[in-house]
């Protein structure tokens, strides 16, 4: 046997112990670089083409571990549920998972219900005013972080959310504006805020200790970057007129 064959079995018990290579993805209609959804075949999204392409390098077949949101995908980080995943980063998540490169930069604010007299983030940050995030995400974070005064609220799911403004049942919803302009779309009377309160960035990561599992990934992110498969990824799920933000180390 070989060096490099040692380290590609190596490399494979690693990143695939079960043959498969398990790719953790979050599904719900919000769309954008992070999201998947379901479909009549299967998933879509970019963490779904990403994770494909992966597989196909590493010459093993795909499987998608589907949950509700980015904070229960970090919950099952150390229970060996999951290989890959692709997700928005910050300094608490980072103390339970290893990061690739950042392939996506998104600035986070809020939707406000319909008739909603909040005109920006001081007349938002007021007593009894209701805002809904996804429940243990980096905006959900920030949002706590951010609103002094109004009740920040976590759901499990997008949907319930939609639900919720779309009922005036909350005030607001924080989101990455992309997603939220989609939304506002949908659910007329709302309105998207100007400004923004903190910037998501999402990344590919890794469970805990597997160091040559993190070297392949930032490997083919860098270069996914780079030769366009990103880009690819992209325009395969509606984002053709989003520009790519990634911060390569």
């Amino acid at each position: 046997m070989t060096n490099g064959s040692a380290g590609a079995d190596a490399l494979k018990d690693e990143i695939v112990p079960t043959g498969k290579l398990r790719v953790a993805i979050a599904v719900s209609p919000a769309g954008g670089a992070f999201w998947s959804r379901k479909t009549d075949s299967g998933y879509a999204g970019v963490p779904v083409d990403l994770g494909r392409e992966m597989a196909a390098q590493l010459g093993v077949p795909v499987e998608y571990v589907v949950h509700n949101n980015s904070g229960q995908i970090v919950d099952a980080a150390g229970k060996g549920t999951w290989d890959v995943t692709f997700l928005p980063k910050d300094p608490e998540r980072e103390g339970r998972m290893a990061f690739g490169p950042i392939y996506e930069v998104a600035d986070a604010t809020y939707i406000v219900k319909p008739g909603s007299s909040v005109k920006d983030f001081a007349t938002l940050d007021q007593p009894g005013v209701k805002v809904a995030c996804v429940n243990n995400t980096t905006t959900m974070r920030g949002a706590i972080a951010h609103l002094k005064n109004a009740r920040v609220t976590g759901y499990q799911t997008y949907d319930e959310i939609f639900n919720l403004l779309k009922n005036g049942e909350i005030d607001a919803f924080a989101l990455s504006r992309d997603q939220l302009n989609a939304m506002a779309k949908q659910i007329p009377g709302t309105r998207v805020l100007e400004e923004t309160f903190k910037q998501t960035v999402t990344a590919v990561a890794v469970p805990p200790n597997h160091p040559q599992a993190l070297a392949f990934t930032v490997k083919f992110m860098t270069e996914g970057i780079g030769n366009g498969t990103l880009r690819k990824a992209y325009d395969n799920n509606g984002l053709k007129d989003r520009p790519v933000r990634t911060q390569v180390k």
